[in-house]
């Protein structure tokens, strides 16, 4: 029997067939659609409210320490380039706290360090200057403040500084280069300081190496005088910064996102002369916080007789048991101290958040700067220095 070959039947694609979709176009890494230092590049903020110990002293200049402090809790810490803590120290067995720029990046996160100024009088710098040692601990909570380029996305950016305002600047610049962010596609950024004289550079070395090995990095620094030991040494610009030396030195400053940190003084020159050289205001932000170190404000006396103030509100403390009755504007903090009721506090600005307190009853306006988060807030958590009373109120102190 002879067997005829079979032959398969060809067969005619079908026009689902012909519209299957290619294989997909894998890549082990996808190109991320983030500004720099935005989401995705650096981890959320988290509460940071524990005790640290005291792990180096580095002495950047004649007046200006960093502490290197290490936290007791396990876990990395997460904050934002600029932001700041309140430090809790004991004095004499009297707590004290104060506010300080974080001026590590937080791409370093199993470390904290600020960089503390030597206040003229101040007691809690001196105390930090002169008689915290190493292995010993301190009180942090934070993080706290929204001067942050996180907060002003850009691709260019200036960093204006005067004195202890570099550290924002130290914190940003470091997280930057952590994050290979500067140069080429990515972040062009230019760093000012003013100083007195050469010698009064913080980390001096750092930045200029950083600077020459990141080309989106350039580093300026003006000094008013030169350095007492080294008369006619410093080559670069002698005098104060005025807008002729600013335009000189960054031309395109209005096409950049502006942050200036310093004294006041500094802060309202460098505010007329950017107004001067066409800065667009709502691209230039200030860090405004300072610290008194001297004796706290005290509250107004009420006056006697027919010019006493109107009655407004009254305000109860309840766990002091005192009740006061205050004039219309008055903050609960001044409240407090006319009921003879003791509040911590440092800025009264409603930055720092040293007097943080409970709401019981009642309702208040708060005109905060950065010194609360919005779910503290939602847990009836308010500051007293910012507040005033809408209506009677009762407080946790």
């Amino acid at each position: 029997m002879t067997t005829q070959p079979t032959t398969e039947p060809t067969t005619q694609p079908t026009s689902q067939q012909a519209a299957e979709p290619a294989p997909p176009d894998l890549r082990l890494v996808p190109d991320p659609d983030v500004t720099p230092l935005g989401a995705g590049l650096l981890a959320e903020e988290a509460a940071l409210d524990q005790q640290v110990v005291v792990r180096q002293r580095l002495a950047e200049t004649h007046d200006l320490l960093t502490l290197v402090l290490e936290p007791t809790t396990p876990g990395p810490l997460a904050f934002r380039p600029g932001q700041y803590v309140s430090l809790a120290v004991d004095i004499d067995g009297e707590s004290v706290e104060r506010c300080y720029t974080i001026s590590s990046p937080p791409t370093r996160p199993h470390l904290l360090t600020v960089t503390v100024k030597r206040v003229p009088g101040g007691r809690v710098s001196h105390y930090l200057h002169d008689r915290l040692a190493v292995g010993d601990r301190v009180r942090v909570s934070g993080p706290l403040g929204g001067f942050t380029v996180t907060d002003h996305p850009s691709s260019r950016y200036l960093l204006l500084s005067a004195g202890s305002g570099i550290t924002p600047t130290l914190s940003t610049v470091r997280a930057m280069a952590d994050l290979a962010a500067l140069g080429p596609g990515g972040l062009d950024v230019v760093a000012l300081h003013s100083a007195r004289t050469p010698d009064d550079l913080p980390c001096r070395a750092e930045l200029e190496l950083l600077a020459a090995t990141h080309p989106g990095l350039r580093v300026i620094w003006t000094c008013d005088d030169d350095a007492p030991t080294r008369p006619g040494a410093w080559t670069g610009h002698r005098g104060l910064l005025t807008a002729a030396v600013l335009a000189a030195a960054v031309p395109d400053l209005a096409e950049r996102e502006v942050l200036v940190c310093g004294p006041a003084g500094y802060r309202d020159a460098v505010r007329a002369m950017l107004a001067a050289l066409g800065a667009d205001p709502a691209r230039c932000h200030e860090e405004s916080f300072s610290i008194d170190e001297g004796s706290a404000p005290v509250a107004p006396a009420a006056a006697d007789g027919a010019d006493a103030a109107p009655v407004g509100a009254r305000v109860r403390f309840g766990r002091s048991d005192r009740e006061v009755v205050c004039a219309p504007g008055t903050t609960v903090l001044e409240a407090a101290r006319q009921a003879g009721v003791r509040l911590p506090s440092s800025c009264s600005s409603g930055l720092c958040g040293t007097c943080k307190s409970t709401l019981l009853e009642g309702r208040i306006d708060m005109q905060h700067q950065g010194g609360i988060r919005p779910r503290e807030i939602a847990q009836d958590r308010f500051l007293p220095c910012c507040s005033t009373p809408d209506g009677d109120i009762v407080v946790d102190a």
